[in-house]
């Protein structure tokens, strides 16, 4: 499908993968929304790219019901649907104080996990109702994103990996259930990125973590991330599929 002339909307749009994600699109001529949970941030890249920006949580249903139809009343039905928006927490299943954290395993489900079902549930609905926008029949491609923890969960990651596991097996799934309307889903599983999340870390735990990954032994670059986002959405044979983009990266224990 052509990015060129598209709304594409993208959560987590406000940085990193979602941002870079946002600018890449718009230069190839989508019309953008920006979606993130900041509403500073979402005006900020929806101002830079010329498109829309929305506040919201992804797993608030009915806010992301309301966007979508503005969306639909303003610009058109989005027909590329990114999902990047997520949160990144460590905690063990047993920690050494012996709290309970099963608080922590459900807010990181909600965002990552339910947020993403949520956005692909009502975007798909959108996308069923309009009409083809080329000759295979496409109505529209989402893709959402997953981790490499989603097989190499470390310790401290049970949350972080099940919710990223959890997106990456319903893409099979959905892949097949949408195919009628012709939407399709993939998944991106990162590795390791320069993003809000890992801006954080010590050189020496940079350094460490670094040692894993074969070539390019470095951080990935989010524009690498929207480069592939990109190529999924223009390959009509890309569907039902998770791609790992870690520089053959696989994660130690700790």
């Amino acid at each position: 499908m052509q990015i060129e002339g598209m709304v594409a909307l993208i959560t987590g749009a406000g940085s990193g993968l979602g941002a870079a994600t946002a600018r890449r699109l718009a230069e190839g001529g989508a019309h953008i929304v920006a979606v993130d949970l900041s509403e500073d941030a979402a005006q900020a890249i929806a101002a830079e790219t010329g498109g829309l920006g929305f506040a919201a949580d992804v797993a608030d249903a009915a806010r992301i019901e309301a966007i979508v139809a503005e969306t639909g009343e303003k610009i058109g039905v989005p027909r590329i649907v990114v999902s990047c928006a997520g949160i990144g927490t460590a905690s063990r299943i047993l920690p050494r104080d012996g709290a309970l954290t099963v608080d922590i395993f459900e807010r990181t489900l909600r965002t990552n996990l339910v947020g993403t079902y949520t956005v692909m549930n009502i975007a798909a609905r959108a996308m069923a109702a309009a009409e083809p926008v080329d000759e295979d029949g496409a109505r529209g491609v989402i893709i959402n994103t997953a981790s490499v923890a989603f097989e190499d969960g470390q310790i401290g990651q049970a949350a972080y990996a099940a919710s990223k596991g959890g997106v990456a097996s319903m893409t099979l799934p959905a892949a097949r259930e949408f195919a009628r309307f012709g939407i399709r889903v993939m998944a991106i599983a990162p590795g390791l990125f320069e993003t809000r999340m890992s801006a954080g870390l010590p050189d020496d735990v940079r350094t460490e973590i670094l040692k894993n990954v074969p070539f390019p032994s470095r951080m990935g670059l989010p524009d690498e991330y929207a480069r592939l986002a990109a190529q999924i959405i223009e390959n009509p044979m890309l569907n039902g599929s998770l791609i790992r983009l870690d520089a053959a990266a696989r994660m130690p224990p700790k």
